[in-house]
């Protein structure tokens, strides 16, 4: 059986290079600064309240771009037409805002917010506004999880019936940071990438969530680090199960079930998978080319990007993210309540 080409690595646009603007210079900003440079993306701000993080990250990554420690500077110069806001979701929000309010384009990073009241109002005000909101929900351009999405969109395996996923490693690297505080982050801000992949596979026609969590022997984090999901559909069915205390003998898992075949993917961690297609005809293993970290972060700016230049909603829009929120909502309260919850009944985190 031959290989299928399939488009699923980040696009260029066809000539739209608008200039943009980053705020917030956490760890998470190397990558998509890095994916940025490398994509040749002309970042003409970056942003941060302390003057001397955003200065550090000019100079390693962005040198002719100028620094700003004030999200209302950034706003006020009407050069700039898009902007990545990376700061955390409590703070988020009143920027996001803010720049939707003055006609920007935002990038929004995970989790998108924590009240889907709050994302409803925000998707509202894009569209008076005009503009697009998209959230950098980047494991969509994850090299093995596209491939996989883009075989099933071209029909290669049939109709879905299921998707499993399996992530064993160690996430213990959160102890003594911020994310240490994030009571339920394994689920949320860490599992918040597989639910969105189950969403772009099946919509948002989950009927219910069954969901628990658990803290694993000598964890150093403070956060319970195991935590698992079944998802059930009126035609299908999902599950993620997260391993976050696996510090020997790592594996990353996939499985995506349909009518007509098979997909898999398989390795020791999130950049290092080896996808299989099995169908009828045999089976055929694609030569995926680039790694999560960074082209992850390229994708989720170029999809971005392409949607605003073909004047389209782009396919990680703020609006169909609040799918994949409602579902990281009910497995979090899942987890908490120990009974099957509806998504879209738990409104706030």
């Amino acid at each position: 059986m031959k290989i299928p080409e399939l488009d699923y690595r980040p696009r260029a646009t066809r000539g739209y290079a608008p200039r943009i603007a980053l705020v917030g210079t956490g760890g998470i900003s190397d990558s998509h600064l890095n994916a940025y440079r490398g994509a040749g993306y002309d970042v003409a701000v970056i942003c941060n309240r302390t003057r001397a993080k955003a200065e550090a990250k000019r100079d390693a990554w962005f040198p002719d771009a100028d620094v700003l420690d004030d999200l209302d500077a950034v706003l006020a110069r009407d050069d700039i037409e898009v902007i990545d806001i990376t700061v955390h979701p409590a703070e988020r929000v009143a920027m996001m805002e803010a720049a939707l309010s003055a006609g920007r384009h935002v990038l929004s990073q995970k989790p998108f917010v924590l009240d889907l009241d709050v994302g409803e109002r925000l998707v509202e005000l894009a569209d008076r506004r005009g503009v697009r909101l998209a959230v950098n929900q980047n494991g969509r351009w994850a090299p093995h999880l596209a491939w996989m999405r883009e075989a099933v969109r071209a029909g290669l395996i049939g109709d879905r019936v299921s998707c499993h996923a399996r992530v064993h490693w160690d996430h213990g690297w959160i102890a003594d940071t911020a994310f240490d505080d994030v009571d339920d982050l394994i689920l949320q801000d860490f599992g918040v990438h597989w639910f969105d992949f189950v969403v772009s596979l099946f919509g948002d026609g989950a009927t219910g969530v069954q969901a628990s969590r658990a803290r694993a022997p000598g964890q150093a984090a403070t956060p319970p680090l195991l935590g698992q999901a079944v998802i059930t559909f009126a035609e299908g069915q999902a599950s993620v199960v997260f391993d976050g205390a696996i510090g020997i003998g790592a594996e990353d898992t996939t499985f995506v079930g349909g009518t007509h075949g098979s997909l898999s993917s398989r390795g020791p961690d999130v950049s290092d998978q080896r996808v299989t297609l099995t169908t009828a005809d045999g089976r055929v293993s694609p030569e995926l080319v680039g790694t999560w970290f960074d082209d992850g972060f390229h994708g989720a700016m170029a999809e971005l990007l392409c949607a605003i230049e073909d004047r389209r909603e782009p396919s990680h829009s703020a609006r169909g993210n609040l799918a994949s929120l409602a579902l990281m909502f009910a497995a979090v309260a899942s987890s908490h309540r120990r009974e099957q919850v509806v998504p879209g009944t738990v409104r706030r985190l």
